[in-house]
């Protein structure tokens, strides 16, 4: 196993970076959280964020999937983290999933990084373990367990992703 020397950070907004304006209706999705997040936590590699979206994930089209795919692909960087949104995460894995040679992570929260008691900064955790420690490929890192994109979904009901 080599080392990481880089991790390539792509944002796209979701709940992760929603900043609520009043009881959780009026919202804005603010700058990405997880620079500020990794520089408190102390992390010890080099990492790059690249903000490519500010949208809720119900949000995210075809287009924009694309968008994101076609950025991960241009970037030399073998490591890959990637904030989404939780609600179309698994959608967006599947087309990520047809880059070779890379392996990539997507993880986001289910309350937002500002809120004390988020879960954002466990789940990035997770992440960066998962993605120096996984063979390449495309992989969701949510509630503390890692997920294929093709064989998970959100159990929104529950409020957390499930094996399928």
């Amino acid at each position: 196993m080599h080392m990481m020397e880089e991790l390539l950070v792509v944002t796209t907004g979701g709940t992760i970076d929603k900043i609520y304006f009043d009881d959780k209706s009026d919202y804005q999705i603010g700058d990405p959280q997880i620079g500020m997040i990794l520089r408190e936590l102390g992390v010890t590699f080099r990492f790059n964020v690249i903000p490519i979206l500010r949208k809720d994930s119900l949000h995210i089209n075809d287009d924009d999937r694309e968008l994101i795919r076609a950025t991960i692909a241009a970037q030399a960087t073998r490591h890959v983290l990637v904030t989404h949104g939780t609600d179309s995460m698994v959608q967006t894995g599947q087309v990520l999933a047809t880059i070779p040679d890379k392996t990539i992570v997507m993880t986001g929260a289910l309350s937002p990084a500002r809120f004390r008691g988020s879960d954002a900064e466990f789940n990035i955790g997770c992440a960066i373990g998962a993605v120096q420690s996984l063979p390449t490929g495309v992989y969701i890192a949510m509630n503390g367990r890692i997920f294929d994109p093709q064989h998970v979904r959100k159990n929104v009901a529950a409020n957390r992703f499930e094996s399928v």
